[in-house]
Formats: C-alpha cells, structure tokens, sequence
C-alpha cells in the first residue's frame, strides 16, 4: 500500500508541473532571486537593511535582467552596489550560451536559411522568439571579416588563369525588388591551386562595372594573368583587353555551343552539335579553323547561312585555350568550374529569395565564397602548372633563336 501510495504522490506531481507549464519556470525564478540576493548580502557584508560595522558598501536598487533557460524565460532583479562593483557569476553561462547561439543564427543564415525561418527555429528551440531585424543585424557582424577577405592582398603569387562569371540575385531596393549582378572572379595560381580572388554586388553588368572591378583587383596585387575565361558579354571583353593587356580571352565554348544550337532547329541541333565537338576536340588553332571553315562551308549549302557566319566570326574566340599546354586545356576552355560554383551559390540563395538589401546579399555570397575558396586552397591541386613554366621557356627559347636569325 505504501509503495502504491507513494508512486501515486510522484504521478500527480508529474502531472502539477505538465499541467502548469509556468510553474517550474516560477519555482527557479524564485530560487535564482533568492541567490542573488544573497550574493549582494556576502558583497555588501549586510543583509537589507541592517546595520553592521563591517559593511563594506551599500545597495543601490535593482537592476532588470532577462534569463533565458530551458524552462523560459526568467525576468530577474539584479542587485546593484552605489560604488558599482557587484557582479555575479550566474550570468556567465548564459553570457556563453547568448554568444553561441549568436553563432548559430549567422551560421544558419550563411547555410541560407532565410531570416524569417530563423526566427521560427530559434523559438521552437529556444521557447524565445527573435526579429528578422535582430537577426539579420546579427549576421551584419560578419561584414568585417568578410570585407577584411574581400579586400585582402593578392601577393606572393602570380595568377595565369582568370575566370569571371555573373549571376543575378533579387535585391529589395527602396520600394521595389530589383534584380543585381553578384560578380565572382576565381583564378588558377602558379602552384596550380584555385583561389576566389574578387566578389561585388553590381546594379549592372556593364563596361564600367568590370573595369572598377578588375582596377581593385590590380591594385590589390593580382598580376601575372595570361588567360581570361568568361562567356561573351560585349563590356567584359572589352575591360578585359583593356585591363590585361596581353592576356588571351578565351570564350567558353559551352555558352558559345549554346548560342549556336539556338540557331537552329532541333532536328538539326544534334548534327551541328557533333560538328562543334570535332573543331573542339583539334590539338592546335590551325588545325581547327580548318575543319570549322569546312564546317561553316557544308552549313552555307544546306541553307543555314547565319549559323556559317557565325562560326566564320565567333569561332576563333573558342580556340585560345590551344595555345597553353594540353594538360590543361580541358579545364581552362569553359566556365564550368565558375557555373558549379555558382549552382552552389544559388542552393542557398534561393531559400533567401529577396535579400533586404544590397549587403545582405554581399555579405551572404562572400561567406560562401570564403568556404569555397578555403576548401580548394587547402584540397587537391587544380593544374600542374610545370608544363606551363615548360611551355613558357621553350616560348623564350624560339624567340630568342628567331632574334639571332634576324
């Protein structure tokens, strides 16, 4: 009967505490109160309102503090000293555990999660609710190191391979939601790894942009480029010639496969296909433009006239990537290393949708890219770049026997 009678007592306070969900949170309230006062009693050296002789200072009100715990939220009194010298250590876990969940909420919002979502998070986990406001002005914390990143010397190393790629996210502007380029160049360094050098929220993407851009990334040390791979935008062209001088312009040759099959029908989009691959797949420029002159030749008579023109005109923008070694050329003849990158890039942003603004956008990108630069920094080499040194010397070599023949 005892032991019936007694598992009887812990059911119904089982059921006390399910029942009023308040009460526990009201039970430790009441206990944490009690210990801070009398933590200001051993401070002060006297309890309220007694007089003592050893007392070595004198309270001085309360002071309201919010502590957030697993059974709520508590509102407490902090005690306070007129000499200012009180502090207790109860808060000092909850100092820790409000600086890691600042943490994870910026880390939620790098990983893409949106800042309304975070918000819904953090109340199921925390039993608190935060602001999109609060949250967003908590990732704004990482500008700093993200800006410090961003503006970082590109010394020590030269840079032969420039990829430059665009993509376009939806930014809140005043009152209108507008579409702004996000700008992404990476490169191929002389130790054959690959490094994200620069990253900028344009309102477009013109002449002028990619001249600002490519002016920070010289002034911060970027030297050393012979290869610029992009797809063909009329103002990246024409900053790239103007800014590296010297350096090739290769063009992608997936963008310009894409523009050409768009000429044409489908029923004939596998033939022409088949053709492009086989002026691709040449192992020196002569040798393509003279298999794509007689691909342009047999187009001309079946009819197709502008796509003939086309690769007459265009073509010769594809084949750069020919005259650098053959090892390389697989990697260095499209932005497809540039367009995974920017997939990954919109898995996270998407979740986003609308960015607040033009920094929160910056700010999301530029994280992201931070990890991805670090991960292939640190990971397995991109190129050997050996046989481009190789390549280079022989260069010299033949020049120099070309200066003594003359």
């Amino acid at each position: 009967m005892t032991q019936d009678h007694r598992r009887t007592d812990t059911q119904m306070a089982q059921e006390v505490l399910l029942d009023d969900a308040g009460f526990l949170a009201e039970v430790v309230q009441r206990v944490l109160q009690e210990l801070l006062e009398l933590q200001m009693t051993e401070h002060v050296g006297a309890a309220p309102y007694e007089r003592a002789a050893g007392r070595k200072g004198h309270r001085n009100g309360h002071k309201p503090r919010a502590l957030r715990t697993r059974v709520g939220t508590l509102n407490l009194l902090v005690p306070q000293d007129r000499e200012g010298t009180f502090s207790t250590r109860l808060f000092a876990r909850y100092q820790r555990n409000e600086k890691a969940l600042c943490l994870a909420l910026m880390e939620m919002y790098v990983e893409g999660v949106s800042t309304r979502k975070v918000k819904d998070i953090t109340e199921a986990l925390c039993g608190t609710s935060f602001s999109k406001s609060l949250v967003s002005s908590l990732a704004g914390s990482l500008d700093a190191e993200l800006r410090a990143w961003r503006e970082r010397r590109l010394e020590g190393t030269a840079y032969p391979y420039l990829f430059v790629d665009a993509r376009y996210e939806k930014v809140r502007v005043g009152h209108r939601i507008v579409s702004q380029g996000v700008l992404i160049v990476s490169a191929v360094r002389d130790d054959g790894f690959r490094e994200i050098v620069g990253v900028q929220v344009a309102d477009t993407e013109s002449e002028a942009t990619y001249q600002d851009l490519f002016r920070s990334l010289k002034a911060r040390g970027l030297k050393g480029v012979e290869l610029v791979v992009s797809d063909e935008h009329e103002g990246l062209k024409a900053a790239v010639f103007r800014h590296f001088q010297g350096a090739s312009w290769q063009r992608c040759q997936v963008h310009y496969a894409r523009n050409l099959l768009g000429m044409v029908g489908a029923k004939s989009r596998k033939e022409l296909a088949a053709d492009l691959r086989a002026v691709f797949a040449a192992t020196s420029s002569e040798q393509a433009l003279g298999i794509a002159s007689k691909v342009a030749r047999r187009w001309r008579e079946e009819g197709h006239e502008k796509v003939a023109e086309h690769i007459e005109e265009h073509v010769e923008e594809c084949l750069s990537c020919l005259a650098f070694p053959e090892s390389h050329r697989r990697r260095i003849r499209t932005t497809n290393g540039q367009e995974r990158l920017n997939q990954e890039i919109k898995r996270r942003t998407r979740v986003v949708r609308i960015f607040p603004n033009s920094q929160a956008c910056l700010r999301l990108v530029s994280a992201l890219a931070v990890e991805q630069s670090e991960e292939w920094v640190t990971g397995r080499r991109y190129l050997d770049m050996r046989e481009l040194e190789e390549q280079r010397r022989e260069d010299r070599q033949a020049e120099g026997a070309i200066r003594v023949e003359c």
